[in-house]
């Protein structure tokens, strides 16, 4: 197997150039299961972990090899590595880690594309894909919305769903397929490109798992019914993977994600929600807030319904959140800060006593 059929670019070929790492393998992390991962490179596939200074000099989550990640690794025969560093990345998709709310979850790394799949006979939100794609924003990916289950409702009813998405969404690609009938996988599989990484995001059982095994041609993620007492998926993925696909496009499955909670919007917000920015500017003071300050040309707009309430509310909601994440980031830092000062304190005490 070449690097290039696991995405390996010039810009990759430059970092690693730059790290000047050449005793070493390059790879890419393609599964993890509890700080064992596998990887893979020209070599084959091997089963690693991370170097012991690895691990030490970590502060956090975001330090660890992540799927999707390129590594330098030591390969001992006969399928074993050790992983010595990582590769700066180009793109993470992370999220808030689910009742942790100063901590931050990779779902992967280095990654082109996302697959936002909802399915439309029991997923369908609108407000959770604008939470998908301000994440997506701002990780620097780009995202595509993948609906499912078409084949459970009837073509007037499909396009109700579309124009909704198209109303409040702009300029993202919408897939509609049905993974009984293969209904819209042609243009899926022409949207997938050679080199490139694509992701899986969305809820346990929306399809995700079957459209993988179906691009695939194989069953290679579990699949299991929908539980018919509760309408509800069940967590069948267990783990993150990567896969290459024939026409050599690579992609990643996930665990449904129940939470999606943000963990940075950076630009995202503005991204996803552009239409609100248009009007923000012609707000009577520069740090408006867009909830109760008179002269405000947002709320403005959403009276004369030139911008949807729900999209409005569903804005306002992760500001709320973003807000709530980065003060709580502060105050980790902050406390960190405090107890590294005591503790340089007691040391510097400390050995003053024993002299």
């Amino acid at each position: 197997m070449n690097l290039s059929d696991l995405g390996y670019n010039e810009k990759l070929e430059t970092a690693w150039l730059a790290m000047g790492q050449g005793e070493f393998e390059i790879g890419r992390v393609t599964a993890e299961h509890k700080e064992r991962y596998s990887v893979r490179s020209e070599q084959g596939e091997f089963e690693a972990e991370i170097t012991g200074n690895l691990r030490f000099t970590a502060q956090s989550r975001e330090d660890f090899p992540a799927v999707g990640d390129w590594v330098a690794l030591t390969i001992y025969e006969p399928d074993f590595a050790i992983i010595h560093r990582i590769l700066p990345r180009y793109s993470v998709i992370r999220r808030q880690a689910v009742g942790q709310y100063s901590e931050v979850q990779i779902i992967a790394a280095n990654i082109d594309y996302a697959f936002i799949v909802q399915a439309i006979d029991r997923d369908f939100n609108i407000n959770r894909l604008e939470r998908y794609l301000t994440i997506c924003y701002s990780s620097k990916v780009e995202p595509a919305i993948v609906l499912t289950k078409i084949d459970l409702i009837d073509d007037s009813r499909l396009n109700e769903f579309l124009d909704q998405v198209q109303t409040r969404i702009k300029e993202v690609p919408v897939f509609a397929i049905s993974n009984e009938t293969r209904r819209g996988y042609e243009a899926v599989l022409q949207f997938i490109e050679k080199g490139k990484t694509y992701c899986l995001l969305g809820s346990s059982g929306v399809g995700k798992s079957t459209l993988l095994n179906n691009l695939c041609g194989q069953n290679i993620m579990r699949t299991e019914a929908i539980s018919a007492s509760v309408n509800r998926g069940r967590h069948i993925t267990t783990h993150r993977e990567l896969i290459i696909l024939e026409n050599s496009g690579i992609l990643i499955d996930n665990p449904g994600l129940r939470e999606v909670g943000i963990a940075d919007t950076a630009d995202g917000l503005e991204m996803t929600f552009d239409r609100i920015l248009e009007f923000a500017p012609n707000c009577k003071y520069k740090d408006c807030s867009h909830t109760h300050e008179s002269g405000c040309a947002v709320i403005a707009a959403v009276e004369r319904g030139e911008i949807e309430r729900a999209a409005y509310e569903n804005y306002l909601k992760i500001e709320r959140e973003k807000a709530h994440f980065e003060s709580t980031v502060a105050e980790r830092r902050q406390r960190d800060k405090t107890f590294g000062k005591m503790l340089k304190n007691y040391n510097k005490n400390h050995g003053k006593n024993k002299l």
